[in-house]
């Protein structure tokens, strides 16, 4: 027997928190039920419906992407365009996963797909700080006070950003382009590349190659596989 909000929670619809406030409201029902006390418990073979539709109680699974440029980071889109659960649903996944951030659709690189809605929703709020590695082709050569400032914090829709780590890896003089590999723990919009332009470097291509202690070792574009027990039980202690 589970908590309800954690069942609504790991089922995807909503965070722990705002679960709670679905069943405070009477928009849940238990077996036909209208439930509104937060300490009640379900089993497996119970019925849980929100606003009264059901609500999907899978096994978990866990996967690894490594994105591909051109595909949007979501689980539909209205404009039929290519998303990154549609990559997994041609290899026959059959759960109903979703990214957990996401991706611009430009930008390559590590995402996680699950259908563990508490720790997707964990690993996405500010506070859990889950660092994120990215390698950016920008426009310019980087100066050294550049890299500074990225680390120090610039400011991003009124709002400094938090410190970052920087680490200029490559110049092209003739093209005029730097390589910045750039560690941030946060996720706002657009971030890194309102980072960049903060600075006044452009950004022309974007990867993201680590997620925590996740990498993309052994994946090419457009390639998955699914976390390994030990890594999922590591993700769930970050």
């Amino acid at each position: 027997m589970e908590r309800l909000q954690k069942v609504i929670a790991e089922a995807g619809v909503a965070s722990r928190r705002a679960s709670e406030k679905l069943i405070q409201s009477g928009r849940v029902q238990v077996n036909g039920e209208t439930v509104t006390e937060l300490g009640t418990k379900v089993g497996r073979r119970d019925k849980v419906e929100v606003d009264g539709v059901p609500i999907h109680r899978e096994p978990h699974v866990y996967y690894l992407l490594n994105k591909p440029r051109g595909v949007i980071s979501s689980a539909h889109d209205d404009k039929g365009r290519k998303t990154v659960v549609d990559i997994l649903r041609e290899d026959e996944v059959e759960e109903r996963i979703y990214p957990v951030g996401r991706l611009d659709y430009d930008t390559t690189g590590i995402l996680l797909l699950t259908n563990d809605g508490a720790l997707a929703n964990k690993l996405m709020h500010p506070r859990f700080e889950v660092a994120k590695t990215y390698i950016a082709k920008v426009k310019g050569i980087v100066q050294n006070d550049e890299l500074k400032r990225l680390r120090l914090g610039v400011r991003v829709d009124g709002r400094k950003t938090k410190p970052a780590k920087t680490r200029l890896k490559e110049v092209d003089r003739h093209h005029q382009t730097s390589l910045v590999q750039l560690t941030i723990h946060e996720g706002r919009y657009h971030q890194v590349k309102r980072m960049f332009e903060a600075v006044g470097h452009p950004v022309i291509k974007l990867h993201r190659e680590t997620y925590g202690f996740l990498n993309l070792q052994g994946l090419q574009s457009g390639e998955f596989r699914e976390l390994r027990p030990e890594e999922v039980t590591k993700l769930k202690q970050l």
